[in-house]
């Protein structure tokens, strides 16, 4: 059972606030690089990373008894990650995430549908290569916040519409749009540079929707 099980959880969480503290290490191992990658991709910086995941780890451990099941439990850590990263965010920049969003979220067809369904669809063999492997985190990196993050979320976590939302704390509808807009803003980036990498006489973009 892993930390996705329901009843695996209840269980460590049980016997957590029982006593058994060690048992916290298996309870969150399986969510210690969900939370670093969603950080990073807040913070950009891996230090602010590291410090901030430590808090939301010793966060996690001091309202264990606060959750109640609702969701899963990867999802509620999650939650508190972006909270405590935000929190972090706001102090170093002294600037909001709301206006961003009010400004894309808003603007739902000014876009063009990406003829690419996924970035994930490139063939696996070229995917193992380094180079290749370079071009896609840079270009996820590049990404403005409130894209970069839906992708973590959806596409590097596999986390799926409803528990992402939960996670960014928007609607599922939101959710869409911008993992839409993320991956037409990936194609636009990537599909010049990947020429290099299209095996002869084999396609990378279908027409699938």
């Amino acid at each position: 059972m892993t930390a996705t099980d329901p009843e695996f959880v209840a269980d460590c969480i049980r016997r957590i606030l029982a006593g058994e503290k060690h048992v916290f290490h298996e309870l969150i191992r399986p969510c210690e690089r969900s939370i670093y990658f969603l950080l990073f991709s807040i913070l950009k910086s891996e230090t602010e990373a590291e410090d901030v995941a430590q808090e939301t780890v010793i966060k996690v451990y001091q309202n264990l008894d606060k959750f109640r099941g609702d969701s899963q439990f990867r999802t509620w850590v999650l939650s508190i990650a972006r909270n405590e990263g935000l929190g972090r965010l706001r102090k170093i920049t002294n600037r909001r995430e709301d206006s961003l969003d009010a400004e894309t979220d808003e603007q739902t067809g000014d876009y063009t549908p990406a003829i690419l369904t996924s970035w994930r669809e490139i063939p696996a063999e070229a995917l193992e290569q380094k180079e290749l492997g370079n071009l896609l985190r840079k270009a996820i990196e590049g990404l403005p916040e409130i894209y970069r993050n839906v992708v973590l979320l959806r596409d590097i976590e596999e986390l799926d519409i409803r528990e992402s939302a939960a996670v960014l704390k928007i609607s599922e509808a939101s959710v869409k749009v911008r993992l839409h807009r993320a991956r037409a803003l990936l194609q636009r980036e990537l599909a010049p540079l990947l020429k290099a990498f299209t095996p002869a006489k084999r396609r990378w973009f279908g027409g699938r929707t």
